[in-house]
């Protein structure tokens, strides 16, 4: 039995469609092991802690809405006490990749205290990047910042 070639090419053409809308839709699970970022911004009020913001950080996501992470973020030109940072939080991820995080810093040094931060994300290239904005911390104290930052899924055998 021979199929036409146009047959073929419509065939071809609605399993690539089809392809690309089935990995188009995001959950929590797009999500899933380590990312590296790098953060740039600033924080802009209040005034004691207004400055520039730069750092890196490794976060693992689990593919179930929770996330740890460490990071070395240098504020004000001034390095954190501790070299690597620990934190934990958690994110949501709507099917349209975009969705939310939260970062709960956990210093062991006090002087490395932030207060937890709420960041709004938006995921590609199947869950292999991931941009995000600082949208503030959802408790006291309250600040306004500009912080983005851009996360790359690592390679699975690194």
């Amino acid at each position: 039995m021979k199929i036409p070639t146009s047959r073929l090419i419509w065939l071809a053409a609605s399993l690539a469609l089809v392809a690309s809308h089935s990995r188009a839709a995001c959950s929590n699970q797009t999500l899933h092991g380590k990312y590296a970022f790098t953060v740039t911004g600033q924080i802009l009020t209040p005034p004691p802690v207004a400055g520039p913001v730069s750092g890196v950080a490794m976060t693992t996501f689990d593919g179930s809405g929770g996330l740890m992470q460490v990071d070395h973020v240098i504020h004000n030109g001034a390095l954190p006490v501790e070299a690597w940072r620990p934190a934990s939080g958690s994110y949501s991820l709507n099917a349209d990749c975009t969705g939310w995080m939260t970062i709960v810093p956990h210093p062991s040094n006090p002087a490395d205290g932030s207060p937890e931060l709420k960041l709004y994300i938006v995921v590609t290239r199947d869950g292999n990047i991931v941009n995000t904005v600082v949208s503030g911390a959802p408790l006291l104290p309250a600040f306004s910042a500009n912080i983005l930052s851009n996360g790359i899924r690592k390679e699975s055998d690194e």
